[in-house]
């Protein structure tokens, strides 16, 4: 067993241990447990931020359309008009 490790007890259903027995055989559950829980995490980590950093885009899209409409006419400055 790894020195940094703890070790816990928990309740799975019957099938889902006989899955993961014939995944990883019975000495290798743990290991397949943790990198199980390691990807769930991660993806819930990146599902997260992904929410965080749509939510900030949606927050300052009127800020960027208020900054854009006190530049249009500096912006079109020069051009043409048609």
């Amino acid at each position: 067993m790894h020195p940094e490790t703890v070790r816990i007890n928990i309740i799975l259903p019957k099938d889902l241990v006989e899955s993961l027995n014939q995944i990883a055989g019975p000495r290798n559950r743990s290991r397949l447990i943790s990198e199980s829980i390691r990807e769930t995490i991660r993806q819930r980590k990146k599902a997260e931020l992904e929410k965080q950093l749509e939510e900030g885009y949606r927050a300052s899209v009127n800020e960027n359309i208020t900054s854009a409409k006190e530049f249009e006419a500096v912006d079109l400055e020069g051009w043409d008009e048609y």
